[in-house]
């Protein structure tokens, strides 16, 4: 055969194999990262099995072992023969880490007066006559394997031989650390003795020399860390048997959903499960924390596993896979689809995605339950409230990233699985709690003019200001019915010097201006950056208009954005369904032949009751329905 795979545990690893480091390989450059995350695999194993009932007293030995704690994976490692001698063409990184532990073991069973001290001692090294042959050949560096089986103190070793040598002696003080700090009792460390070289597995492939140089580029092109959602896959698919898993195509079924959520974005199958379990299980942001490191592991620990049940429990797993996983994966697309362009019913959805509140997709993966009836619903109740809720506080100065990031699992806790009809009462309750908290003041409506009279560019973040603009033009569009004259991503990212959007003050800085405010040039100031006082204009139209008095810019705003031509006459003359909609809504438009305080205090009213518009109070209920396929 090309390749003989061979399953070993580390007691037969380290056993009658003399392994000489091949000339691929390159030198040991383990840093303390990769060593230290060796260690914490082991230990998570182990620790969780010794930490059972019963276990912390059961005799350490093979039966007992072999019985009662899990094996683990140590990954693989490639040798090949040649004449005679066995060659490691890759993995000599982890093979001489363990051969590390494996000195320290020894030297702390000499310590603790340990009976596995001889035992050890032959997985470190073995005779043939009178001569030792370390099992992990490091040939040049015999004077480091020698010194530290010896008992010699590290920091007195000789490491002049290479980088390899500095390196082992580094890690072996690393390992020390770890080890004296886990290891503090004689029963504890005979168990792991024996649990490290029973219960950890090695994979060795053994492949034949003309092959060796394409499957060591092989590896080493790939070898990266496996992903979360790699060893997720490992551990839920590891479960099922092999003809059951052939015959259910899980494998197929995982890979087909991971391709689709990996299309978004490269590993967006992790942010998925990290949203996923936020949504489920997490009720406070310091909750939820839990699963923006290795969610794989937070998933089999009891307290979700009570949930999940995926802990040696093949058909709970296969229940996962065609259930919950399949349906929320396909949600999870769906959403990122929603977000790459406007789709009308879920608008919202593109909204929270230019405002850059991903937030979104954990809030709609806890408000749906699997094969949810009421999905679409749910999903315009979740967008459409998280769209206001950001907006609104925004626009009433009391918009705090951190709290308004942790009232998000608030808000994520209370709409779990809850009807779609009783979600927008949820937003509008946490929606006033905010503005109460931030701006200190009891039984404050959802959006107070008092807050917003004086909301300034100065104020807000230059997208958001986009954004508003934005928002009001897609609304005069649909009330007049008009085309927008440029997309809503246009107005809120484009920024070039020509083509993009740029906030434009209506009152240019002059003399003249700053008169109509009595010469206070703070008061100009001020009242030129309100909201009322600007516009969103194009990048040429903004620079040919920048220093004009405001007749002549008036003349600028023509054929611009539908906002800035609500300033001019002829808006109000010769478009019908503009007029129409002024006088059904009962909004104060109304042409601005000058521009001053007042006119800035009635397009600031103005705007306020525009954004009630967009951003009304919910509605008492939302009619069902379904993602349609």
């Amino acid at each position: 055969m090309e390749i003989q795979p061979d399953k070993q545990n580390l007691d037969r690893t380290f056993s009658t194999t003399v392994y000489f480091i091949d000339f691929y390989q390159r030198d040991y450059r383990w840093t303390e990262e990769p060593v230290k995350r060796l260690l914490d695999d082991v230990f998570y194993q182990f620790d969780e099995a010794y930490a059972k009932p019963k276990h912390g007293s059961l005799t350490p030995n093979a039966e007992n072992i072999n019985a009662y704690y899990p094996w683990y994976y140590l990954n693989t490692y490639v040798t090949n023969n040649v004449g005679g001698r066995v060659f490691v063409v890759d993995g000599q990184q982890r093979l001489t880490t363990l051969t590390l532990i494996l000195l320290k073991l020894l030297s702390q069973a000499k310590t603790l007066r340990s009976k596995t001290e001889k035992w050890l001692d032959t997985k470190v090294a073995g005779y043939s006559g009178i001569d030792c042959k370390f099992w992990m050949n490091h040939v040049r560096h015999l004077q480091v394997l020698n010194g530290l089986r010896d008992g010699q103190a590290p920091e007195t070793i000789d490491t002049s031989t290479g980088i390899t040598a500095v390196n082992m002696v580094k890690n072996y003080q690393l390992i020390s650390k770890e080890l004296d700090a886990r290891l503090k009792t004689l029963h504890i460390f005979d168990t792991f003795v024996h649990y490290l070289l029973f219960r950890l597995v090695l994979i060795n492939l053994s492949v034949e020399a003309t092959h060796v140089p394409m499957v060591f580029e092989v590896i080493n092109d790939r070898g990266v860390r496996l992903k979360p959602y790699e060893i997720l896959k490992g551990k839920l698919l590891g479960q099922i048997d092999k003809l059951e898993l052939d015959r259910g195509q899980f494998n197929e079924h995982w890979e087909q959903q991971v391709l689709k959520v990996n299309g978004y974005r490269d590993d967006e199958i992790d942010s998925f499960f990290r949203y996923w379990l936020k949504a489920k299980f997490a009720d406070s942001r310091k909750a939820g924390q839990r699963f923006d490191g290795d969610y794989h592991r937070e998933m089999f620990k009891a307290d979700l596993n009570e949930n999940l049940k995926l802990d040696h429990n093949a058909v709970e797993v296969k229940a996962f896979l065609e259930g919950p996983f399949r349906y929320y994966t396909e949600l999870y697309c769906h959403l990122w689809k929603a977000t790459e362009g406007e789709m009308e019913d879920l608008r919202s959805v593109f909204c929270n995605r230019l405002n850059e509140q991903d937030n979104q997709l954990m809030l709609v993966l806890s408000a749906c339950t699997a094969d949810d009836p009421e999905e679409t619903a749910k999903i315009q109740a979740v967008a459409t409230g998280l769209d206001r809720l950001f907006s609104l506080l925004q626009l009433q100065g009391a918009y705090d990233s951190n709290e308004y990031t942790a009232r998000l699992f608030d808000i994520s806790a209370e709409i779990r699985g809850k009807p779609a009809t009783e979600i927008p009462a949820v937003f509008q309750k946490h929606l006033v709690e905010e503005l109460k908290e931030r701006r200190g003041i009891p039984d404050l409506e959802a959006f107070n003019y008092t807050l917003f009279k004086l909301m300034s560019i100065d104020r807000l973040n230059t997208r958001f200001t986009r954004y508003l603009f934005a928002r009001v033009e897609m609304l005069l569009a649909q009330k007049t019915n008009q085309q927008m004259r440029h997309s809503l991503v246009d107005l809120v990212t484009r920024r070039g010097a020509v083509n993009g959007f740029h906030i434009e003050h209506i009152l240019a800085r002059n003399d003249e201006n700053v008169a109509l405010f009595g010469g206070d040039q703070e008061r100009f100031e001020r009242e030129r950056n309100r909201l009322g006082a600007v516009l969103l204009l194009r990048g040429q139209d903004n620079q040919s208009s920048g220093h004009e008095p405001y007749t002549k810019k008036l003349a600028t705003y023509a054929n611009t954005l539908l906002w800035n031509e609500t300033l001019r006459e002829d808006s109000y003359k010769s478009k019908l369904d503009f007029t129409r909609f002024a006088q059904h809504s009962g909004l104060a438009f109304k042409p601005v032949a000058t521009f001053g305080p007042d006119e800035i205090e009635e397009r600031q009213k103005l705007l306020f009751d525009l954004c009630n518009f967009i951003w009304p109070s919910p509605p008492p209920s939302t009619t069902p329905c379904r993602r349609s396929e």
